[in-house]
């Protein structure tokens, strides 16, 4: 196993739509592959993590970078990994705008994020700095 956690730049601030879009199309390919993860995004930031086998990772990640909704992306980390942090997600999702997201299959409400079993775990710690730097949450931890 092996994960990758990168960070990147909207081109334009996104709508629910485009979001679902997004969300949509990644859960689809996510699940063909076997990768798990989770993508969070607010205003303008995305940051993601991707599991999986690191080959089916970095094919993932190349796909990514080419995608041109986003720019400045930087690759904070990837390495080996024992288990997955997100095993049951082919795609976690947070959006600082819960009301309109809610309904979406998969939507994670960042209040409710639940990772106190995994504190050591380097990619939650990772997406858990994001949610709180960009206030997404006041009760998270």
């Amino acid at each position: 196993m092996y994960y990758l956690i990168y960070i990147s730049t909207a081109v334009k601030l996104m709508n629910p739509e485009e979001l679902t879009e997004i969300l949509t199309s990644s859960r689809k390919k996510n699940l063909e592959n076997n990768i798990t993860g989770m993508l969070l995004y607010a205003e303008g930031t995305f940051i993601q993590v991707l599991e999986g086998s690191e080959h089916d990772v970095l094919s993932t990640y190349r796909t990514i970078t080419m995608d041109l909704r986003h720019k400045n992306l930087i690759k904070l980390v990837s390495a080996p990994l024992a288990k997955r942090a997100f095993p049951e997600w082919s795609m976690g999702f947070a959006v600082i705008a819960p009301l309109k997201m809610a309904e979406l299959q998969g939507y994670i409400n960042p209040d409710d994020i639940f990772f106190e079993d995994s504190a050591s775990d380097p990619a939650i710690n990772i997406m858990k700095t994001f949610v709180e730097n960009n206030n997404l949450t006041s009760s998270f931890l």
